[in-house]
């Protein structure tokens, strides 16, 4: 039904995909993998999505031109509200395939904040991929930055800190949490609303 709402089944995919990550980017070939869609018709309703204004591009890295969501977009927060919050079944996405579905992050510990930024948003100004706040199980924490490697192809760098440690760089005005405020960012955990 969604998919004769919204045009195409491809279409719907990307608005997941999207909106379920809106600080992230995402290159054609990383996309056609993730949504398990031909890339003839991810190219045609990127296309599509790009003139309506709903995604924008930008080609900085590697000469790769790179997709994500447009925040500015006037309905942004009506699609962000149908298409973010995972109301579409699963089987719209292939949902072993993306970070923040993924729920294993969860089972490191007690997780009081999560964020992905680095180069999973294209943010030069943060000096790590993924930072954890929480009691941590080192070895857990290990094999789910091992398996995200995997997943995404890439070397992930990440930051393990504990809430009282948190809470002491941010009385230092520490420059790593600075930056971690400013940067571009997707949150998976915050149950303290430290970035709400």
């Amino acid at each position: 039904m969604i998919e004769q709402l919204f045009g195409s089944k491809t279409r719907v995919k990307l608005l997941q995909l999207f909106f379920s990550n809106p600080n992230r980017s995402f290159y054609v070939r990383e996309i056609t993998r993730r949504i398990d869609e031909q890339i003839n018709s991810v190219r045609r309703e990127l296309a599509n999505l790009l003139s309506i204004g709903i995604i924008s591009s930008d080609n900085k890295d590697n000469n790769r031109l790179y997709y994500e969501v447009n925040q500015k977009f006037e309905h942004y927060k009506a699609l962000a509200s149908i298409f973010g919050s995972g109301t579409i079944s699963s089987k719209d996405l292939d949902k072993k395939n993306s970070v923040d579905d993924d729920g294993d992050i969860s089972k490191v510990g007690n997780i009081e904040l999560a964020v992905l930024t680095g180069q999973f948003t294209r943010e030069s100004g943060v000096n790590a991929d993924l930072v954890v706040v929480g009691d941590v199980n080192q070895a857990k924490i290990n094999r789910f930055v091992s398996d995200l490697e995997a997943k995404e192809n890439k070397e992930v760098r990440f930051v393990v800190m504990t809430p009282k440690e948190y809470m002491y760089r941010e009385e230092i005005n520490d420059r790593f949490l600075a930056s971690l405020v400013k940067a571009k960012k997707q949150v998976l955990v915050d149950k303290k609303k430290r970035f709400k």
